[in-house]
């Protein structure tokens, strides 16, 4: 079975909060189905669970949201 590979996702600032990667990244489209989804436990940053939707992410974070994607934060 072959891993589904990362998206990258660009950023023009130094960090961005979890919910707002999401949304930006098309896997939602609003800010309350991210936090369902984050809440739920449907998400992990760099391999570990992270339920908290104001987490914030830098360069080089990797996220996998189960059954929708996997997306790499990538800086410019």
């Amino acid at each position: 079975m072959r891993m589904e590979e990362y998206t990258d996702v660009r950023i023009i600032t130094d960090t961005i909060k979890l919910e707002q990667l999401l949304k930006l990244a098309g896997i939602t489209a609003t800010g309350g189905e991210a936090k369902l989804i984050i809440q739920g436990g449907g998400v992990s940053v760099n391999g570990d669970e992270e339920r908290r939707r104001g987490k914030q992410l830098r360069a080089g974070d990797m996220v996998d949201i189960e059954g929708r994607g996997r997306l790499r934060v990538v800086q410019g």
